[in-house]
């Protein structure tokens, strides 16, 4: 069983290579991280969930945390293991999803080399993905992609029954559960019309689909019971469909189409047009597969963000293609006692890999939080927030989008006037917001920063080198990366 020790080998080697390559610490310049991190606090000193704009200068305005145990995951690791617990989270969650691509693309079904390249390329198209919430539903989406292709592949309904319990976690961690519930009733749907196509007994189609609608539909209700079960009930609904239609999204690069001026952009088109491909040359029927790949394509052609959707799909339609080749099974499919051998060598290989990426993690990252935050400084305003803390410089604060969420963290004393919560901010206020710092309309325009008694910028900034040449305000403080004013 060559294959086993192949897979321990690329294994090992990919956990040495991400722990090198995360030990440059990029994943501390996440914008989001440092607000998920200051909810997680919160959540732990206070025992519940925030229901308002918290560290923000609207702190009546309502907001819901959605992914409060995202939140607190990050804040329990942060009590572990301190700024290292960034980099070593974005470790596991890449672990766990080349895990969940490579079974997903078949690699326990005789079909390793393909399921490899498969799963390689998942990885490659999300390596720009920082860790957050979002990666929680690339993972989950993968699951219960598995887990309703392994129930059509066999007709084991009872697969579907980790569906419930999925989602019961799902929900509690990121907002983007809700494609996941889009996907099952997307199942649901196929299921009933391929039912209805076997009533009609149309010929010459392919019968593809083994579970009933009525037990889909079973598992459907229990998936939307269990979605509601958070401390927000079914408001996050409404929360994902604001956060889908605000029109600051478009400022944000991560609701922007494709550019096509990166390779991964190209290798996801021709990953999802060999998708489509492997279906024309089998001429399948196959609705669930096509509605599936035709949806996920058209959410991830429309927004950077969502271009985990396509790649997953793709490997699914392209796993199942390979599947239905057929060929002489391996050595390995029909002998039980060689599976349960290669499973045992299977799990050896992946507890060596997370035993080398640990180890790899303890070594490679400094277990001082002072280096760590020196290394933070490279991307955050860390000396100009001291300096403003030792100061006592007058609030309010006003502060660019993109240090928010840090501030939050490492300033929480002063409230933010903006960060990356969008759903808690007035619609108006971030169109203002962007349009004042794309020189749109005068600074008076936008409220935070004409009221503003410290102003936080970019140095070198456009808008910082013409607020320094303005009578109403004066220069404090200034370093390579930021400058404080005050006003006079």
């Amino acid at each position: 069983m060559p294959q086993v020790g192949t897979t321990l080998l690329l294994f090992v080697s990919a956990a040495v290579f991400e722990a090198k390559k995360l030990s440059s610490l990029s994943a501390l310049s996440n914008d989001d991280i440092w607000w998920h991190l200051r909810m997680g606090i919160w959540i732990l000193q206070n025992h519940g969930v925030p229901h308002s704009g918290l560290f923000s200068q609207s702190p009546q305005l309502p907001w819901s945390a959605s992914s409060w145990g995202y939140d607190l995951l990050v804040a329990f690791s942060f009590r572990l293991l301190g700024l290292r617990s960034i980099p070593a989270l974005l470790m596991a969650f890449k672990s766990a999803l080349a895990v969940v691509t490579f079974l997903l693309a078949g690699g326990l079904r005789g079909r390793f080399w393909p399921a490899l390249a498969l799963s390689a390329t998942a990885q490659y198209m999300v390596d720009s993905v920082q860790a957050g919430p979002s990666y929680c539903s690339m993972i989950l989406f993968a699951i219960e992609l598995l887990l309703l292709y392994e129930s059509r592949t066999t007709g084991t309904f009872r697969l579907l029954f980790w569906l419930p319990p999925l989602f019961l976690v799902w929900a509690n961690l990121d907002i983007q559960f809700v494609y996941g519930i889009l996907l099952l009733g997307l199942f649901l749907t196929a299921s009933l019309l391929q039912d209805l196509r076997r009533h009609l007994a149309v010929r010459g189609l392919r019968q593809e689909g083994a579970v009933s609608p009525a037990n889909a539909g079973i598992v459907a209700m229990l998936c939307g019971i269990a979605t509601i079960i958070t401390p927000y009930f079914y408001h996050l609904y409404g929360v994902f469909l604001a956060s889908l239609t605000s029109p600051g999204n478009r400022y944000m690069p991560d609701f922007h189409a494709m550019g096509f001026r990166q390779p991964r952009d190209y290798a996801l088109m021709l990953l999802t047009m060999a998708a489509f491909l492997a279906l024309g040359l089998r001429r399948s029927h196959d609705l669930f597969q096509i509605a599936l790949l035709s949806g996920c394509a058209m959410l991830s052609f429309y927004a950077q963000r969502d271009a985990w959707f396509a790649a997953l799909a793709a490997i699914a339609v392209i796993a199942e293609a390979i599947r239905d080749t057929g060929g002489t099974p391996g050595a390995d499919d029909t002998d039980v006692h060689l599976k349960r051998a290669r499973n045992r060598q299977l799990l050896f290989a992946g507890s060596s890999s997370v035993a080398i990426l640990v180890l790899a993690a303890l070594l490679e990252i400094p277990s001082s939080n002072e280096v760590l935050l020196a290394k933070v400084a490279h991307s955050y305003p860390v000396a100009a927030c001291n300096y403003i803390r030792q100061q006592h410089l007058p609030q309010p604060l006003f502060n660019l989008y993109e240090w928010g969420g840090f501030l939050t963290w490492y300033l929480p004393e002063y409230p933010v006037a903006i960060d990356d919560r969008i759903d808690l901010y007035d619609e108006n206020l971030i169109v203002q917001y962007f349009k004042v710092m794309n020189a749109e309309v005068p600074y008076q325009a936008y409220p935070p920063m004409a009221q503003a008694g410290t102003l936080l910028l970019r140095r070198n900034s456009p808008m910082g080198e013409a607020l320094t040449t303005l009578p109403a305000f004066r220069m404090v403080y200034s370093d390579n990366l930021a400058l404080v004013l005050t006003k006079p």
